[in-house]
């Protein structure tokens, strides 16, 4: 017979003599919480699972096991966190290609209007990289930092 994580929550609570308030405090969280878990009506973070795993001298997996929804919230949860660095980095690599794509236009500006020819570059391999470089890497970093926000950080 399978136990629900709230129902494996309170035996192993019980088991070792512990009210509510004891677990709480021991995990730094409200008496209120455990209540909650225990007759699941919410679910602790996978790093409060953690903890309890490790103050029951238990395995995730055995707190986890039997509760589908719980592992279904484990797994989002691990989703969010998984990539946030690669994310970041090529929001910043979009972000990047904006400065340059709006360097260039002010540039540009000011060669037009005051008849200037600031960053006038004569090789034309390097006027084609500098004239594409922004687009490709806003292009780039936009399109891979939505993959990884629909892939990773599902609501």
């Amino acid at each position: 017979m399978k136990v629900n994580f709230g129902e494996r929550l309170k035996k192993e609570r019980e088991k070792r003599g512990w009210s509510q308030t004891f677990l709480a405090e021991k995990i730094h969280v409200s008496r209120q919480s455990v209540s909650k878990w225990e007759t699941g009506k919410n679910y602790p973070s996978i790093e409060v699972i953690i903890d309890l795993s490790d103050l029951f001298e238990i395995t995730i997996d055995e707190l986890l096991r039997s509760d589908e929804a719980l592992t279904e919230k484990v797994i989002q949860d691990s989703k969010q966190l998984a990539y946030p660095k690669w994310k970041d980095f090529f929001d910043a690599v979009f972000l990047l290609g904006l400065l340059l794509l709006i360097i260039k236009f002010v540039v540009y500006g000011i060669n037009r209007f005051f008849g200037t020819s600031y960053l006038v570059i004569e090789s034309t391999f390097f006027e084609m990289i500098v004239a594409f470089a922004p687009v490709v890497l806003m292009i780039i970093g936009g399109v891979i930092s939505g993959i990884l926000k629909d892939k990773y950080i599902e609501e």
